[in-house]
Parts: C-alpha cells; structure tokens; sequence
C-alpha cells in the first residue's frame, strides 16, 4: 500500500527519543545477512548525515530557523548514530569501502531507471558507470592488500569488470556542472532523486578523504586519493541538478520527503527482522519531522505543501540487482563524455579540450587506478583458489607434484 505523506503523521517530534544503549545495537553481519542490507545502512547513513549537514549550513543562513532546525537536526544526529553503528567492527575500511560502491552501483541504477526526466536519467547513468569502474579498482586493491574475494561482499548482486574507466573519468570543473530541473515544473520524485543521490555521493567522498590516509600501502593512498577526487566531481553533477532557485524552506521540506521515500524504501526490501524494525522506527520519525516542517512552511511562507510533495510516495527504490541494465548503459554509454552541461561521444571533444588537459596534467605522473588493476582480473573463488595453492593443493584437489 502506497503511504500518503499527509495522512500518515509518524511520531511527533517530542516525542522521539533515544537512550546510549538503544543508539549502539547488535551489528549485522557482514557474511550471513544478505549484501543489501550492507547497501541500506551505507545508504542511510549517508542520507542522516547529509540531512545534518544541510541543517548546519541553513541554520548559519537563516536566523528565524534556528531553533527548529536545531530540534530536528539533534533527533537526525541520533537516527544516524543508530544506524552507523550497524556497521560491524570485524569490517576492514576497504571491505566498507566495496559496500559503498556497491550502493553507488544499485542504488543510481534503480534511480536512473524510475527517473521521469530523461536528461536527469542520463546524468545518473553516466556517474553510474564510473562508480562501477570504481568497484573494479577497489576491489584489485583489496586482492592485493587483503588477498580476499570480493564477491563475499558483494554476493554476486554486482558485476566486477571495468567501467568506464578511472583515469579518464577527470574532467575539468565547467564540465562536472550540469542543468538543474525547474522547481515549478520538475516531478517530485526528480527532486527527490537529485536530493537522495547527491547526499549518498558527498558521504562516499567524506568516507575516502577519512580513510585513505590511513593506509600504509602507496598505491592504495594513491588510489583513495584519484577516486575521492572523481567522488567530488559526481556532488558536483548531482547537486547542480537542483533548482537553486527552491527557497530554503522548500529545500527543507523536499529532504524531510526523500528521507522517508529511502526508510520507507528500506522497509520494503529489509530481511533481516532485527533491522527491518529499525527502518520502520525511522519512516514513522521522519514523517514526523516533515509534518513538522510542513507545519513551518505553511505558516512562514503562506504555501500549501502539496504545491511540492506528492500526495503519496512512489514505488520505492528498488534494492536488488541491477546486473542486465548496468550491462546495456556500459555497452552503449561507456564512451560518452561531457562539454559543459552536455554529453557528448569522446570522439566529439576537440583536441586541447579543457577537460581532456585537466586529465593529461592530473595523470601526467600516472594514475593509481591503472597501477592498482594492472593485471588484475576477477574471477570467481580466487581468495578459495589461492589459499588451496598456498597449502601445496592444486585448485581441483589434487596434491601438488
């Protein structure tokens, strides 16, 4: 059944409440639960913690919002403690990191497909395609540091072979820009995805400016330092698909909205029953933030929300694999590039493009993601295969001569 935003008023404000031991509860299990409950708390985590960041931003913007944005952004702060702390401990920093480019890959690909603007849907086809050559880089980085399989991660939701590839995935500035929707015009679920994605793409890059400083390994440095760069470019193309003309309260409203549209999400597809209750807690708490900016927006600017909010949510984002439709953007997009807020084949850009010389000055001492794949190619059972050998075993079975 479809939830109606303003029927349905969650649990009011004052009365969502948390205590240190209900914040920090039993971790999933990166083994036994089933991969995308990995994807929703990454996804999740993402979504609270830029929900915190825009509520800092407007409060520094707007004197009259202060004191309620204050009450929901302390509220958002402990729904992100909660659902961060899902993560479990015995979950290296780069195994967190195959998650995230695993979100990135499912998660913009249900996006660009439910997508009702065709120049939106290409936007996240064509950082979709990156992201996956990103899963490809990592997970040679993680054969190489940890001599693991990555598809005890990913669990064969996801495809690990190269995308559109790394090194020339940097562009000039001008050319990560792209065209907004119009705020008066734009489907509501358009906002949304802008809104949804580009919070999930500023967490990844947040992730990899932390982590790769922490490795000792050179290329893996390297490598989180070419991918967060690559990282800031897609906050660049996804935040520059809204319309900067939303005031602030619309702006407000429309992410109390997608934050409900992705717990609600969750909720859909969730296995793990331990979990599942928690994505429910949550769709029931930030419905009742938005009722409560809803209440703002009609008493501070005089407008009715339904002007912006669909009555009811629509389908939800769709957590499962997505392996043939990523396999037919690769085939038919792989070559595409941009020049300005335009796609374009690579053939189109001429010699002495800014983007093609932004590149060539960036790789001009080599490019990590060339170096931590040369050679690599996954196959499956390989972490299996190379203990088996290590023990004097051939990969059939049989003793080693």
């Amino acid at each position: 059944m479809a939830l109606d935003l303003f029927k349905e008023k969650g649990v009011a404000l004052d009365r969502q409440v948390f205590t240190w031991k209900d914040l920090v509860q039993r971790p999933y299990s990166k083994l036994d639960d089933d991969a995308f409950t990995r994807v929703r708390v990454i996804l999740m985590n993402g979504l609270e913690a830029d929900a915190l960041r825009f509520k800092h931003l407007a409060a520094r913007m707007n004197r009259e919002l202060r004191e309620p944005l204050a009450l929901v952004r302390r509220a958002e702060h402990f729904q992100q403690t909660l659902v961060n702390w899902l993560n479990p401990p015995d979950q290296s920093p780069i195994e967190t990191t195959i998650g995230f480019e695993q979100v990135a890959i499912e998660v913009t690909a249900s996006v660009a497909q439910k997508e009702p603007d065709a120049y939106m849907a290409q936007a996240y086809r064509f950082g979709l395609l990156e992201d996956f050559d990103h899963l490809y880089r990592y997970a040679a980085l993680y054969d190489r540091i940890e001599g693991k399989d990555p598809n005890y991660l990913v669990q064969s939701y996801s495809d690990i072979r190269p995308g559109r590839p790394t090194a020339v995935e940097h562009r000039h500035p001008l050319d990560d820009l792209r065209r907004s929707y119009d705020r008066r015009a734009a489907h509501p679920l358009t906002k949304i995805h802008a809104i949804l994605i580009t919070a999930a793409e500023f967490q990844t890059h947040d992730f990899y400016m932390t982590i790769g400083p922490m490795f000792s390994d050179p290329v893996a440095r390297q490598l989180y330092a070419e991918i967060a760069a690559i990282e800031e470019q897609h906050v660049t193309q996804y935040g520059s698909l809204q319309d900067p003309d939303e005031t602030l309260l619309e702006k407000w409203l429309l992410h109390e909205a997608m934050e409900v549209y992705a717990y609600y999400s969750c909720l859909a597809y969730e296995g793990n029953a331990r979990i599942k209750a928690i994505w429910q807690r949550f769709v029931d708490y930030e419905l009742g933030h938005l009722h409560y900016v809803m209440e703002l927006f009609q008493r501070l600017e005089g407008r009715d929300p339904a002007e912006i909010l669909p009555a009811t949510l629509p389908e939800p984002v769709a957590f499962k694999s997505h392996r043939e439709f990523v396999r037919r953007v690769l085939n038919q997009e792989v070559d595409l590039r941009t020049d300005g807020t335009t796609f374009v084949d690579k053939g189109e850009l001429p010699p002495g493009h800014r983007s093609l010389q932004y590149r060539d000055q960036l790789n001009a001492e080599g490019s990590p993601s060339e170096t931590a794949a040369a050679g690599y190619q996954w196959t499956p059972g390989t972490e299996l295969a190379g203990r088996v050998q290590g023990l004097g075993v051939t990969p059939e079975g049989r003793l080693r001569q």
